[in-house]
């Protein structure tokens, strides 16, 4: 999601049942063709080299938050060597960077507050789509809040 906005720029839909680490290469690599994007904050759960280098590919810096026994050593992998050292060097700067994640459990709770937490839906594509709605419904109201509160240049408008 975005950091000012809270919108929400890409989606994917499992059972629940699933790991976060094997998404997030779908979730990164949609959301660039609407947005530029800079930095990518995300937890633990998405700490793996692999993730670390996709988004150094998308030309972005990874602040990935390492666990207490993460080592910098990266076989093959100079993306993760530098963010593990960056932490390691300058723990207080990764911080301030990785805190911005914090905006997706913002969008969450946004999210949840508008639209409750559960879903009606009994069949499986009809909760995805009751899903989906949900995030678009979300994104619309804070576009609106963007243009009357942001000064947000919206193009469609045009």
């Amino acid at each position: 999601c975005g950091v000012k906005t809270n919108i929400i720029t890409n989606v994917v839909i499992t059972n629940g049942h699933w790991a976060d680490s094997p998404q997030f290469k779908g979730l990164v690599e949609g959301t660039p063709k609407e947005f530029d994007i800079k930095e990518i904050s995300a937890d633990a759960g998405y700490l793996s080299k692999k993730n670390a280098q996709i988004v150094v590919d998308m030309g972005a810096k990874p602040f990935i938050m390492p666990k207490s026994n993460t080592i910098s050593r990266s076989v093959g992998c100079p993306a993760w060597k530098d963010m593990v050292t960056l932490f390691k060097k300058n723990e207080a700067y990764f911080r301030s960077r990785y805190h911005k994640r914090s905006n997706v459990e913002t969008a969450f709770s946004m999210l949840h507050c508008k639209f409750k937490k559960y879903v009606r839906s009994k069949l499986s594509t009809a909760q995805t789509n009751e899903i989906l709605c949900k995030v678009v419904c979300h994104n619309l109201s804070v576009l609106v809040r963007a243009l009357f509160e942001l000064g947000a240049d919206i193009p469609f408008l045009k």
